[in-house]
């Protein structure tokens, strides 16, 4: 397998620049995620790690080497397509066996890794069968085979699910994952699902308009949100943000808001101006003795826990809180913050500034 180094990366189509500057690595064996929304770059990313299209600027370096202006039939990696891409005139053995008859190699060989990958994705029992009656699943099965047969340096999907319905989406992402630790695969894939590059990713690239907010573990770009964007992007519901004008020293372990201080990790660094503080739903209690108070206007219940919105002085407010605990519209009442848990963002950029809980960790592309 190989390690993918993208360094400054960048693509302009005429006036309008697709990725701007990129820099990140991809490590030997790692699952690899470009998450965002429809748009912002990532898939033109990935067809440039694959050399469907050559970079206006930048270095990708796969094992060392500066493969930027090659083509992609010298790169030594698979490409995964959402609509699979199969042809539909060969079966599914056809289909799976013919990047290794392309390539010359015989035919014993050829039937011995067909057996060994059909015993790998569980398609044994339909390798017979024509492509274009099979069902959603089985076809990104005979895709995934037609990719791993060659056994490349490296397998870039795009979005690759994404033409699955909901439930069966989830199982195959779970079988997607535990098929990549099997093979100790280096994989880099897109997808606009947060849910999903949470599930299955190692490491996750968020991109917004061309630019890399945020890289690094599912848990960081979760719990260290670096930009507003990441925080409202990830989490559902996402992070509530209550915006203010002030300043805070170096040092502040609270801010002043609407009668009320609310906690925070030790800031890093002072500040003065538009700020907005960021709290995910799950670190906001009710209380009667909280002294930061809102109306409940709406509650949604969610099984064992229910999501509770309160209109607040600075904006709404999402509440994460057991489903037996009475909230009714209507109702003013208290809350009490988890500080510990608590981003402070400059309002007009969207970055976090740094305190105890994010320092060493944000990371602006």
């Amino acid at each position: 397998m190989a390690e993918i180094e993208i360094r400054k990366l960048r693509k302009d189509f005429g006036d309008f620049t697709a990725v701007q500057s990129s820099s990140f690595r991809v490590e030997d064996g790692e699952f690899f995620m470009l998450l965002g929304p429809s748009g912002c770059g990532k898939t033109t990313t990935l067809r440039m790690i694959a050399g469907l299209e050559l970079p206006t600027s930048g270095e990708i370096l796969i094992d060392g080497e500066n493969v930027a202006q090659k083509p992609a039939r010298e790169r030594d990696i698979a490409f995964v397509f959402q609509m699979f891409a199969l042809y539909p005139h060969m079966n599914v053995r056809r289909n799976i066996s013919y990047p290794l008859i392309s390539q010359g190699m015989k035919r014993a060989q050829v039937r011995e890794k067909i057996t060994e990958v059909a015993r790998i994705l569980g398609i044994e029992h339909i390798l017979d069968h024509p492509v274009g009656g099979l069902s959603g699943g089985d076809r990104q099965r005979v895709a995934l085979g037609r990719a791993i047969v060659r056994q490349p340096k490296a397998f870039l999907m795009d979005e690759p699910l994404g033409a699955l319905d909901t439930e069966f989406r989830e199982h195959m992402a779970e079988e997607l994952r535990a098929l990549h630790d099997r093979m100790g695969a280096t994989t880099v894939y897109v997808t606009h699902d947060q849910l999903e590059a949470m599930q299955m990713g190692d490491k996750i690239v968020v991109m917004n308009h061309g630019v890399i907010e945020q890289y690094g573990t599912p848990q960081d770009i979760y719990d260290k949100s670096a930009t507003m964007f990441v925080a409202d992007f990830i989490g559902s519901p996402p992070m509530n943000f209550l915006r203010f004008s002030s300043s805070v020293e170096a040092g502040a372990t609270g801010v002043a808001l609407h009668h009320a201080t609310l906690p925070l990790p030790a800031m890093r660094v002072p500040f003065d101006g538009d700020m907005a503080y960021g709290i995910r739903p799950e670190h906001v209690r009710l209380s009667d003795d909280g002294v930061y108070r809102g109306e409940v206007i709406a509650t949604e219940y969610l099984g064992p826990n229910q999501i509770v919105t309160l209109l607040a002085p600075n904006g709404e407010v999402k509440a994460r809180i057991p489903s037996d605990q009475i909230a009714r519209v209507g109702e003013v009442v208290g809350m009490d913050f988890d500080g510990t848990r608590a981003t402070l963002f400059d309002n007009q950029t969207g970055h976090a500034l740094a305190s105890d809980l994010n320092e060493g960790v944000l990371s602006h592309g």
